[in-house]
C-alpha cells in the first residue's frame, strides 16, 4: 500500500513538471556541456578588468604576425550562477583560424541587481580593447558569444549605444564597447517581464525567478511596480536598443517555436522581424539546427576572413 502511494505521488510530481520546465532543464544540461572550461590553458588566466571580485577574465591569444580579431565568451546561468568559460571545440577552432578568445565573468544578481551584469561586461570589452597593442589584438574586430544570459548580454552590447567615454579619468572606460557581430545560443532578446508576458499569452514565463532576482521585484505585482523598475526593464532589454547602424546577429535555439519557456526561439523571431525591417542580417536557427559550424562561419564572415 505504501509503495503504491509513493508511486502515485511520484507520478503526480512528474506530471506537475511543465513542458517549459522540462525545456529549461534540457537547456541547463546543454549549457553545462557546451560551456565546459576549455582544456587548453589560457595565455593570461584570471586577469582583473574591474574593481569587483568577479571582474576577471581568461585570455587565449592566437599566434599571428598581425593583430588578431577577438571572440568574447560571456557565460550564462540566469544571472545567478556560472563562471568564465568557453566551449573547448569553439576555442580550438578560433585559435586555429587566428582568432583570439576571451572568457569573462561578471557580478551575479545576488551581489548586485541589473544593470551591473551588463555594465561589467561592457567594461570587460573596453578593458580588452585597452590591451590591444600589448596582446596583438585588432580593436576593430570584436565579436561576442554566449548562451542564455550570456546571449542576452552579448546582444545588449551589440545594440546599445557606444559607452565609450574618451575623457574619463579611468582609462579602461575610454575605448569603445561596440561589436562587429554577435553569435549566441538560447538568447532572450528582452528581459522586460511585460514583453515576455505578451510574447507568451496565458503563460507564467514572465515570472521566472531569475528575472525576479535580477530586478529585485515581486513579479506577481508586475502592473504595480515603481516607475524606476519599468525603466530598468527597458534599459537592459537588447531589442529596445536596436537601430539601423547595429551589427548582424546569429541566434541558435535548441527548441521549436511552440516552446513557451525562457529559452524559446520566439525571442529570436521577434528580433529577426525587427532586424529584417532595418535590413540588418539576422540568422535564427531552431530545433537543434545550427551550431559551432554556423557560429564559426558567421564570425569569420563578419571578421572579413575566408
Amino acid at each position: 500500500m505504501r509503495k503504491a502511494l509513493a508511486l502515485s505521488m511520484m507520478l503526480v510530481l512528474i506530471a506537475a513538471v511543465s513542458p517549459a520546465q522540462k525545456a529549461d532543464r534540457r537547456q541547463q544540461r546543454a549549457e553545462k556541456r557546451a560551456t565546459a572550461t576549455a582544456a587548453q590553458p589560457p595565455s593570461h588566466p584570471d586577469v582583473k578588468y574591474g574593481p569587483y571580485a568577479r571582474n576577471v577574465l581568461d585570455v587565449w591569444l592566437a599566434k599571428s604576425d598581425k593583430p588578431t580579431p577577438v571572440l568574447v565568451s560571456i557565460h550564462g546561468g540566469g544571472f545567478r550562477g556560472g563562471n568564465k568559460s568557453v566551449s573547448a571545440g569553439l576555442l580550438s577552432e578560433c585559435l586555429k583560424e587566428g582568432i583570439s578568445v576571451v572568457a569573462i565573468t561578471y557580478r551575479l544578481s545576488d551581489e548586485a541587481i541589473a544593470p551591473a551584469q551588463f555594465l561589467d561586461s561592457a567594461r570587460a570589452i573596453q578593458f580588452i580593447r585597452s590591451k590591444a597593442r600589448e596582446w596583438n589584438l585588432d580593436p576593430s574586430r570584436f565579436a561576442a558569444t554566449g548562451g542564455s544570459a550570456g546571449a542576452g548580454i552579448s546582444l545588449w552590447l551589440g545594440f546599445h549605444d557606444d559607452l565609450a567615454d574618451p575623457k574619463n579619468p579611468d582609462p579602461v572606460l575610454r575605448p569603445s564597447t561596440r561589436l562587429t557581430c554577435m553569435a549566441v545560443t538560447s538568447g532572450q532578446t528582452s528581459y522586460d517581464p511585460r514583453f515576455i508576458r505578451d510574447l507568451f499569452p496565458g503563460k507564467d514565463t514572465y515570472k521566472h525567478p531569475a528575472l525576479a532576482q535580477l530586478f529585485d521585484v515581486d513579479l506577481s505585482k508586475l502592473d504595480n511596480l515603481p516607475q524606476e523598475k519599468y525603466k530598468l526593464f527597458e534599459e537592459v532589454s537588447p531589442i529596445n536598443h536596436l537601430t539601423k547602424d547595429d551589427p548582424p546577429a546569429l541566434l541558435i535555439y535548441g527548441s521549436t517555436m511552440d516552446d513557451t519557456g525562457i529559452h524559446s526561439p520566439r525571442f529570436g523571431k521577434v528580433l529577426k522581424e525587427k532586424m529584417d525591417a532595418l535590413d540588418i542580417e539576422c540568422q535564427v536557427y531552431t530545433g537543434g539546427e545550427g551550431g559551432a559550424n554556423q557560429t564559426m562561419s558567421f564570425v569569420k564572415k563578419h571578421f572579413g576572413m575566408k
